[in-house]
């Protein structure tokens, strides 16, 4: 992994308008990902970032990139904790249900549902997709509530990643472009 897989996949979550960001990335040599992780959370830790390696798996790493401020508020919002509660989750602490959203990705082949809460995603989409109602839009994730201020943050991700990427290529380093939060 390299920073060039942060910009591309996580720049709203750097930017600090999106809770957190997941992806997959090539992962050939454990220890060395690892110390990267490392290296690269010594560095942007204080700007209120974490990355995490969720899950490893044929040659592959999951990667997690958040804001746990971010994500303690958004988990403590009534209707997420409800969900996370009914999904098995001790609520409360944003460190833990990280470590039990981590333990689920490694016991399960496939990804839990309430995933999207991690994600920064309105509970109320959460919910509807756990309830397999039928959609108004899709973008990053599907939605059943706001439609509009769904769009809208669609856009807004989208720009934020061009614009990221292009100061990226212009040899702008991951942490000036990382926003403290």
């Amino acid at each position: 992994m390299s920073e060039e897989y942060l910009v591309r996949h996580c720049a709203p979550t750097l930017a600090g308008i999106k809770t957190a960001n997941l992806f997959t990335c090539p992962c050939r040599n454990r220890e060395k990902l690892l110390t990267f992780i490392r290296r690269t959370n010594a560095k942007l830790v204080r700007k209120g970032l974490r990355i995490l390696p969720l899950r490893f798996s044929d040659e592959k790493a999951l990667i997690y990139v958040y804001r746990p401020g971010r994500l303690t508020s958004d988990l403590s919002d009534s209707r997420a904790a409800d969900i996370l509660q009914k999904r098995g989750y001790c609520t409360g602490s944003c460190e833990k249900c990280v470590g039990q959203l981590a333990k689920k990705l490694r016991l399960e082949g496939e990804f839990p549902h309430e995933i999207g809460l991690f994600l920064g995603y309105p509970p109320e989409d959460v919910c509807g997709f756990l309830e397999n109602r039928t959609c108004k839009c899709v973008g990053c994730w599907k939605v059943y509530g706001d439609e509009a201020a769904a769009k809208k943050k669609f856009a807004q991700y989208k720009k934020c990643t061009s614009v990221y990427w292009n100061q990226w290529t212009r040899r702008k380093d991951i942490e000036r472009l990382t926003v403290a939060g």
